[in-house]
């Protein structure tokens, strides 16, 4: 009986080369940093566009930058397939930051000059009016005094209001405020700014008390007096307002109550009817 000889795997005679990186098996694209740093880009680019939110904006703008960057680095070592996503976000990143400084800057330029401007109103206004040609420290102390006609009342704020003489007035045929058998009178009020600043002269109300009873002279209405003080005054100027008042026929004086704005006290006329 014959035998057969043992088989050996033959063995090449050259050495086999190693198997080069990236033709074996492949590896799955890491693409979440520039994904999520488009997403916080565009978010915060958004909020930049709202001044108030510029501290969102700046936080989502900053986060979106660095990871924009790590996916653009991930994208050069053949890690990533999103390059240009990543570029994306980093730009907007970067857009993001730029709005968040402008909203920052402007947020706080507006409460600062609020804050200001209230505390320069405050500051400015006397706490009652002084009758013009004082000659007392008493004036402007917190003490309002009675003026009479054509007296001024001055504000620490050189505001300074007068009031005329009264004097007879015919109301229009369509008035309104005028009661029959009462007497109507017009005074003529005058609020002049030599302030450095423009007044609201918006804010201003007139009223009148007529008799020794204090009571209320009914402002009448018609296509001459009635409108009242409106717009601005600006430093160096003056309004001027013809206003009339209904008063019984016996009485004999004219009260006058003349309130510049909401800070500043109200000044008063006692005129002779």
């Amino acid at each position: 009986m014959s035998q057969s000889s043992p088989q050996y795997p033959q063995s090449s005679p050259y050495p086999q080369a190693p198997v080069p990186p990236g033709h074996g098996a492949p590896m799955a694209a890491r693409n979440g940093l520039g994904i999520a740093s488009l997403v916080l880009g565009i978010i915060g680019a958004v909020s930049g566009l709202i001044p108030f939110l510029f501290w969102l904006a700046g936080v989502l703008g900053l986060i979106g930058l660095i990871l924009g960057l790590a996916g653009r680095g991930r994208a050069g070592r053949g890690e990533a397939t999103n390059k240009g996503v990543a570029t994306s976000g980093v730009v907007l990143g970067l857009l993001a930051l730029v709005l968040a400084a402008v909203g920052a800057f402007l947020t706080f330029k507006l409460v600062g000059d609020a804050v200001k401007e209230l505390d320069e109103a405050t500051s400015s206004v006397s706490s009652a009016p002084k009758a013009a040609g004082g000659t007392d420290g008493k004036d402007g102390g917190g003490k309002s005094e009675i003026l009479g006609s054509g007296d001024s009342a001055v504000y620490d704020d050189d505001l300074t209001v007068t009031v005329s003489e009264p004097t007879a007035y015919t109301p229009g045929e369509y008035a309104v405020g005028h009661t029959k058998g009462n007497k109507a009178y017009k005074v003529t009020v005058v609020i002049e700014n030599a302030g450095k600043k423009k007044f609201d002269a918006g804010l201003a109300t007139v009223i009148a008390r007529a008799g020794e009873d204090g009571v209320e002279a009914e402002s009448i209405i018609d296509d001459t007096t009635g409108i009242g003080f409106g717009g601005t005054v600006m430093p160096g100027k003056k309004a001027t307002v013809l206003f009339a008042f209904d008063a019984p026929s016996a009485a004999k004086a004219l009260t006058v109550e003349v309130s510049p704005g909401i800070l500043h006290d109200s000044s008063q006329w006692d005129l002779k009817l």
